[in-house]
């Protein structure tokens, strides 16, 4: 890396534990952690960033997997998208696994990861609006051995946010065995970044509907008030297929208008600022999305 990229990385280490790679991160502040790389190396390849160090978290077999806790799965930091697309961990959380085959092109989705995706929060990550629909948490390891777990949205929001010398190890996701979807939409035809997703879960033992948008605002959003009421209004002891299809499309509206308000009217009383012409779409790709998917998880 030296030869072809000046100023780029010195220093690479590739720990065999999870506990190695905390104690280089603490050996060596200035170091950049990196697993499948896709959206580090396009940062380094800009040069926007140049590490001094990198700590390579590849040969940690430990967060490459998944196994079952107390009604949870809890998925290893390291899992790939192309890992999470096959058929055996859609039978687990379908949703996300939807997500993970929506990730990007082949390339993308051998080498993307779960916990990268996590980490660098960029707004069109696929699996993080399926996460906050779920209710997910994170497993985050730190030096000496520690170990605490915060949600992924407080992560995500910035209420709570990795300390020096810590890493994401593993995400606690509950096992609802309910219906679940997630959908897209992007800018073109075939694999690419969302322009909006939207991710819903029904949770049946609690009666509840959980939706998560991605992409429209830098982290997901859930419309909790339309969630709410259109749970209300579902046969929960019943057939739940037979909701009305108006209110299907009220809830699009609901979710849509939640996660794309209009703006708010001038201070001197005048008369209200429309929605721009992108906004207007956007919602109305929200809409589209959140209706299909209501759908999709009751039929």
């Amino acid at each position: 890396m030296t030869t072809h990229a000046p100023q780029a990385a010195h220093t690479v280490t590739l720990p065999s534990t999870l506990d190695e790679a905390v104690a280089a991160l603490a050996a060596m502040p200035a170091a950049v952690p990196v697993a499948g790389g896709t959206d580090l190396m396009a940062t380094v390849n800009s040069g926007l960033l140049r590490p001094a160090a990198l700590v390579g978290l590849g040969r940690i077999s430990e967060i490459r997997g998944w196994r079952y806790l107390d009604g949870h799965a809890l998925l290893g930091a390291g899992l790939t998208h192309a890992r999470m697309g096959r058929p055996d961990f859609a039978a687990l959380i379908p949703a996300l696994a939807a997500a993970a085959r929506a990730a990007g092109p082949p390339q993308i989705r051998n080498a993307g990861t779960l916990g990268g995706n996590i980490v660098t929060a960029a707004p069109t990550g696929d699996a993080l609006p399926v996460l906050a629909a779920l209710e997910a948490t994170v497993i985050i390891a730190g030096p000496e051995g520690s170990r605490r777990e915060i949600p992924v949205s407080h992560l995500l929001a910035g209420v709570d946010l990795l300390r020096p010398g810590e890493l994401v190890g593993f995400v606690r996701v509950p096992l609802l065995h309910a219906p679940q979807t997630f959908l897209k939409a992007t800018g073109r035809t075939g694999p690419g970044r969302s322009t909006a997703s939207v991710a819903l879960v029904l949770d049946p033992a609690r009666r509840g509907v959980r939706c998560a948008v991605g992409a429209v605002a830098p982290m997901p959003l859930r419309p909790l008030e339309a969630e709410r009421w259109v749970a209300s209004l579902i046969d929960w002891d019943g057939d739940r297929g037979h909701l009305d299809p108006q209110v299907t499309t009220a809830f699009g509206e609901y979710v849509a208008a939640a996660c794309i308000p209009d703006p708010l009217p001038p201070q001197d009383g005048g008369e209200p600022v429309p929605l721009p012409p992108a906004a207007i779409h956007l919602r109305r790709t929200v809409a589209a999305l959140a209706r299909r998917a209501l759908g999709r998880a009751l039929a």
